[in-house]
């Protein structure tokens, strides 16, 4: 199971490896690469061994740092990275930009905004269950499922397909969410609160 803490700061990415995240992205939009480099910095020393850290939408500080790079739809880079050999994701909002990704070399395809969020304004509009499950029958690698999860809900993108969930402003309910959806990917129920 993937979760995909998605962070601004080095407090923030430590506290979420400490606390149940296996994946640690960092978003920091409208700044320079150099600034991208040196939080990023911050961010590995914060978080020790992790899965994979991941900064989006950056490939030349992704290369800097040795770390994966997440690229929206609308976003280049796929072929620098791939020349650079640094592992990619892509957003995608229909099956056939997740497959687009999967042909493309992506190691996971983020889905969404599965619900409507506030974190990302140019987000397109929401595909529901409905939409992310075609995402996850048409490719084989991951699908991450973004956009209006917590808690409450994110049980039900991994009965979905979704091999996980990531989160922005859930992150404060990661040790509960990793816990809830432990229990999702085991079987053992739907991974609701009772």
């Amino acid at each position: 199971m993937i979760l995909h803490a998605i962070v601004a700061d080095a407090a923030t990415a430590g506290w979420a490896a400490r606390n149940g995240a296996s994946v640690v992205q960092l978003r920091l939009k409208d700044v320079p690469t150099a600034e991208r480099v040196r939080v990023g910095r911050e961010v590995i020393a914060a978080v020790g061994v992790m899965d994979m850290i991941v900064l989006n939408d950056d490939v030349a500080a992704a290369e800097t740092l040795g770390v994966t790079v997440h690229l929206g739809q609308g976003d280049a880079g796929v072929e620098r990275a791939i020349r650079a050999g640094i592992g990619f994701g892509r957003s995608a909002g229909t099956p056939e930009e997740a497959q687009r990704a999967e042909a493309e070399g992506a190691l996971y395809v983020g889905a969404g905004a599965v619900w409507a969020t506030p974190s990302k304004a140019d987000a397109g509009p929401a595909i529901g269950l409905d939409g992310l499950r075609a995402i996850c029958r048409a490719v084989s690698i991951p699908v991450v499922a973004i956009g209006g999860v917590d808690a409450g809900n994110a049980a039900d993108c991994i009965a979905a397909g979704a091999r996980g969930v990531a989160v922005i402003r859930a992150v404060t309910e990661l040790p509960r969410l990793r816990a809830l959806l432990e229990i999702a990917v085991a079987g053992g129920g739907d991974g609701r609160a009772r």
